[in-house]
């Protein structure tokens, strides 16, 4: 076996130590402890509609994209997975979305007056709670025939098709005592007494809407708006009140 002189060992020598030296913050980054991961499992108090909470766990996703959550709805809780800073971000989130709400009754008062005369009020309570919606509906449907074409007897074959007439009012709640927010919407529909000019199965249907957003002092009534029916000397002012529940 040839030898080696001193200064070629020595060459080599430091050859092999230079490669170690390049690979060895390779190695040690490769070995590097990433932060433990942990798990926790939030108990809904509030957020008790399933699509609520689905909501919140999409929300959370799309905040911590690393992080694993889960709705179990047998037993209305959210179970994570993830590092000690996403899960304490998702505390702190669910602590202000997952809050105890407030319920109100909200009062309608429609008061009616034809060629200045007063004809009379009508109240509607619903009962809302903050972040939810409450519908009333109030009316009969009522029946329009239709015809079509029937290839059988080459003549003409009536359906029947039904609407919803009378009153509809829609209220959902955002925030609470003097920062209440009220977003309304009243219809109301019914059948003119004036005939269609396409026949007389063809009934004309008048219908009002009032819809907007207002702000709400607890117990102090407020005039949503005021509208003429049409077709009528009779006129309408909508004012709504709120009062705390519970």
């Amino acid at each position: 076996m040839p030898m080696l002189s001193p200064r070629a060992a020595c060459c080599g020598l430091i050859l092999i130590f230079a490669g170690l030296a390049q690979t060895a913050p390779a190695q040690t980054e490769s070995t590097e402890a990433r932060p433990a991961e942990a798990y926790r499992t939030f108990y809904l108090t509030s957020l008790t509609e399933p699509y609520e909470a689905n909501e919140i766990v999409a929300d959370l996703r799309s905040m911590l994209p690393a992080a694993h959550l889960y709705y179990v709805s047998s037993e209305g809780a959210i179970s994570m997975r993830g590092k000690p800073d996403e899960i304490a971000l998702a505390e702190r989130v669910l602590a202000d979305m997952d809050r105890k709400r407030q319920v109100y009754r909200i009062t309608y008062s429609i008061r009616e007056s034809e060629e200045g005369k007063p004809a009379g009020t009508r109240r509607i309570a619903l009962i809302v709670s903050t972040g939810g919606k409450t519908t009333v509906k109030e009316g009969s449907r009522f029946p329009i025939a239709s015809g079509a074409a029937d290839a059988k007897t080459a003549g003409e074959s009536t359906q029947i098709q039904y609407i919803d007439l009378g009153l509809n009012i829609e209220a959902s709640l955002e925030g609470s005592g003097d920062g209440l927010r009220l977003h309304s919407r009243v219809e109301q529909s019914g059948v003119s007494e004036e005939k269609s000019s396409m026949g007389s199965e063809d009934p004309i249907i008048r219908q009002t809407r009032l819809e907007g957003f207002s702000t709400l002092s607890e117990g102090r009534p407020m005039v949503l708006g005021s509208l003429d029916l049409p077709g009528t000397a009779r006129h309408q002012e909508i004012e709504v009140v709120s009062e705390l529940v519970k």
